[in-house]
């Protein structure tokens, strides 16, 4: 223990003595190391943004649609791009064959941006939806204020709506919203009930869940009649989401006709296999990432290689005056790796402060982009930068042992 806490105290020195070349030398791992903290604290965060989200839809529904709900990647082939819409008799197959479903809900869309306009106050882009009465059980979007409206509203196509909060916020701040018309794609509906904020939110502002819009189905399809944009989200009993995804793939592909041979003409995703989907596209961007990364190490670790053995030579009289009053190979061999992961770990320490640094600027700066600095990425980032200096260390330290100490204590 008091070798190496001598040997540390002769790193430091020699570090103190030659400030500007020992900055300079670290530089490939700084940046290296505030690399993996910075794109390791963006990939978590939004990790567990879309994780959140995804699960405050619920762990047991299931979301069916033309395509395949989740993030795509690659051009759609033609088979695909020729699917049909699913239907409401699609609908109806899996309401009536999945047993194992709790419920089954449906909604309605046009593919256009939506405005709202309550007076002379618009809202662009809000979110405009036609759902059936279950839709706020299925998907987990309580009602706050007023109420959701009924079976009997929905088959009567009565003009009335719920709003999310931001579009509350937007029309009615300082007003009760309940009761008031507002004007959603040139219609008149009355506001009868008011969403609870969703707890979680979406990284994009547009995306938001709380600029949504909802009109009983049989209400946007009577303003609707040509659209033909169909989402289904069953709802599984508790523990039996294999059963009904089973169930339901059997009831569409009978509904829709598909030849046993052929693969389904629809898409089916749980919110485990679109965070499944998402863990992969960002694993391949932490790959880019550990790539990237590299490079600065293997820099930085040159980098290290070539001042040791610059120091080697410097301090070869030193080096064979050690070895003259009793230095073994190993303490000669252990002073120059400790000075060298010394070095490469002060740059680790830096990069993961400027790391931390980019980590808490992004929090402040883009709220809507998610940042959390995970441990293993501050531990990941620490112990490769001590390694880069071991490794890069190891044949300079060898070369100063291997030194004659004759040679060395004559040399000039």
């Amino acid at each position: 223990m008091k070798a190496f806490t001598e040997n540390m105290r002769l790193a430091l020195g020699t570090f103190s003595a030659h400030k500007l070349r020992s900055t300079l030398t670290v530089l490939g791992v700084v940046i290296g190391t505030t690399c993996v903290i910075a794109i390791g604290s963006i990939l978590t965060g939004m990790n567990r943004r879309v994780v959140d989200e995804l699960q405050s839809f619920g762990t047991d529904n299931i979301f069916i649609n033309k395509f395949a709900p989740g993030i795509q990647i690659g051009r759609r082939n033609r088979a695909e791009r020729m699917r049909k819409p699913i239907s409401v008799e699609d609908y109806e197959a899996v309401k009536a064959a999945c047993t194992a479903c709790r419920q089954v809900t449906l909604s309605l869309t046009v593919p256009t941006m939506d405005n709202a306009r309550y007076k002379n106050e618009e809202f662009n882009n809000v979110g405009f939806y036609g759902v059936l009465p279950n839709w706020p059980e299925v998907m987990n979007q309580p009602v706050a204020q007023g109420r959701f409206f009924t079976e009997a509203e929905n088959l009567h196509r009565n003009d009335v709506v719920v709003i999310a909060e931001d579009v509350r916020k937007t029309f009615f701040l300082n007003q009760e919203a309940l009761g008031k018309r507002i004007w959603v794609n040139g219609h008149e509906f009355e506001v009868i009930g008011v969403l609870e904020k969703k707890r979680v939110q979406s990284i994009g502002n547009d995306s938001s869940n709380d600029r949504d819009i909802f009109a009983p189905y049989e209400t946007f399809h009577k303003v609707y009649p040509a659209t033909k944009e169909h989402f289904v989200v069953a709802q599984a009993m508790p523990g039996m989401i294999s059963q009904a995804m089973d169930q339901a793939r059997t009831a569409l592909r009978r509904s829709r006709k598909v030849p046993f041979n052929e693969p389904d003409s629809f898409g089916m995703a749980t919110a485990d296999s679109i965070i499944e989907q998402f863990h992969q596209i960002t694993g391949a961007i932490a790959l880019v990432m550990v790539v990237v990364s590299s490079i600065g190490l293997l820099v930085g670790g040159v980098g290290v290689m070539n001042i040791m053995l610059v120091s080697v030579t410097e301090r070869t009289r030193e080096i064979g005056v050690r070895k003259a009053i009793g230095a073994r190979r190993r303490d000669i061999i252990l002073q120059f790796l400790l000075e060298a992961c010394t070095l490469t770990g002060a740059g680790g320490v830096l990069g993961i402060f400027l790391g931390l640094l980019i980590s808490i600027l992004i929090q402040v700066l883009l709220p809507k982009l998610p940042s959390a600095v995970p441990l293993w990425a501050v531990a990941a980032g620490f112990a490769v930068s001590v390694s880069v200096g071991l490794f890069f260390g190891m044949w300079p330290a060898v070369k100063a042992a291997r030194l004659d100490p004759v040679v060395a204590l004559r040399y000039e």
